[in-house]
């Protein structure tokens, strides 16, 4: 089958065109490129990232993507210190901040503007240049509402530079993107994996997968940074009671707060030798095709893979090829299906990369990310072709109550310059600083070893720690 008949085919079984309908108005098109942005960074659809220390200040990221003039709406004030040196440090010139509202969840950016002073001075703002175009870190429903409400208000056109709901939830849920990649490539392309729905399911299929593999898994399919998935080393299902099996299934679904009949992922975890994505740009088509802004190896922690940071591939050039191709098949299904914006494909490699080695795709991120942005940032602010670098959150207890002008005061000439093109570190999600000890850090070196040895080794030498 041809990957656009593949897609046809999808589209078909979701009834997208009708799922679709509600969002048409105020869909992404090149008329909106002109109009002002109001960049979001609301995590909220995404499950347990409460547990992540210092996440309701990770809305200041969209600081780094908004362009001179553009707003960004937070919950949170911005710290001035930062705010100076994005302007005159990083040249990313001035940022209008508009204060969101203060509800129920502090992480619900979008729903936190579409009431009160917050969605007043929007509207008001809208009216007066005729229009908005809103940018979210993910282009979830709460985005698309508040979009229809401030056009309702303000009279003028308000899109979203982001897919509608329902194609954003092909991309991020594991099970109906598994599926998209099945269509458009074939068998093979993915772990083997199987949707159940029942923690006697999960238990009888992890042993069924335990008898051909040597670690097992579940996902929770809307979950992100590995934040919903379990691993399970296959020999011990082997040996294990069925009873205690599914009474260590319940104790997971219950942990992640799951509910029928939502269903659960039971894949094959495949031992591999690289976990790196492939980032993508993926304008509307009349816009031109899917690009490809590379292909960067993922820095993952304990047995779940949770993303720690990132580093560009330093795989074989065949390896990367590979990567390439397939995933932009992928990107083209995507983008026929009505996807719109910044989208990224996590990988496995099986196998020797210098020698035979076997391509899988794990999941899609349809949104921004703790690879995208800081992939964005540096090639807006670095004049010369994207160096070597690593980029990781950076988190230590000898920094709480450490100010963000006192961490610039200790690394000093080594804080990068954009005015200069001076230094090899870059500081953004400044925000969990204070209260959790913990920022976000880009260390730039003329190798990827040098990145490797500043991030480890001198940074913390510099910050005294």
């Amino acid at each position: 089958m041809s990957a656009s008949a593949a897609v046809r085919d999808l589209a078909d079984r979701l009834k997208l065109g009708e799922q679709v309908e509600p969002f048409r108005e105020r869909c992404w098109t090149p008329a909106a490129a002109r109009r002002r942005v109001l960049h979001l960074e609301d995590v909220s659809a995404i499950p347990f990232l409460t547990a992540i220390a210092g996440v309701e200040e990770y809305q200041h990221r969209a600081r780094v993507r908004a362009e001179p003039g553009d707003l960004y709406a937070t919950v949170t004030p911005p710290d001035p210190e930062y705010e100076t040196y994005c302007r005159e440090r990083l040249l990313l010139g001035d940022a209008c901040w508009l204060a969101a509202g203060d509800g129920d969840n502090r992480l619900a950016i979008a729903r936190g503007c579409s009431a009160g002073a917050a969605f007043d001075r929007l509207a008001d703002g809208a009216r007066r240049a005729g229009g908005l175009t809103i940018h979210p870190y993910m282009s979830t429903e709460d985005v698309w509402t508040l979009a229809a409400c401030l056009a309702a208000a303000a009279a003028v056109p308000v899109s979203v530079l982001g897919p509608p709901p329902p194609v954003t939830w092909i991309a991020n849920d594991k099970a109906l993107f598994a599926e998209l990649v099945e269509r458009v490539l074939g068998p093979g392309w993915m772990p083997e994996s199987h949707a159940v729905t029942s923690p006697e399911e999960c238990a009888a299929m992890l042993c069924t997968l335990a008898a051909r593999y040597t670690g097992v898994g579940l996902k929770r399919t809307r979950c992100a940074s590995g934040t919903g998935n379990l691993v399970l080393e296959a020999a011990a299902l082997r040996s294990g009671e069925r009873d205690a099996i599914v009474t260590g299934v319940r104790a997971f679904l219950e942990r992640t707060d799951w509910r029928p009949p939502e269903p659960i992922l039971a894949v094959a975890w495949e031992e591999a030798a690289a976990s790196p994505s492939t980032q993508w740009w993926l304008p509307a088509p009349a816009d031109g095709l899917p690009r490809l802004d590379g292909i960067y190896e993922q820095i993952l922690a304990g047995e779940e893979r949770v993303f720690v940071g990132s580093r560009p591939s330093m795989l074989p050039a065949r390896v990367n090829r590979a990567l390439a191709d397939a995933s932009r098949e992928i990107a083209g299904a995507l983008q026929a299906l009505g996807y719109v914006g910044r989208c990224s494909f996590d990988h496995l490699v099986l196998g020797d990369p210098d020698g035979d080695f076997a391509v899988r795709f794990t999941e899609c991120n349809g949104r921004w990310g703790g690879t995208s942005t800081p992939m964005h940032l540096v090639d807006r602010i670095v004049s010369e072709p994207r160096p070597p670098y690593r980029a990781q959150d950076f988190v230590h207890d000898g920094l709480l109550s450490v100010s963000f002008g006192e961490v610039l005061e200790r690394v000093g000439g080594e804080a990068f310059d954009a005015r200069t093109q001076t230094g090899r570190f870059i500081f953004y999600n400044v925000g969990p600083l204070q209260g959790c000890g913990k920022l976000d850090v880009i260390a730039l070196g003329a190798t990827q070893g040098d990145a490797e040895r500043a991030m480890v080794d001198d940074l913390p030498r510099l910050l005294g720690l």
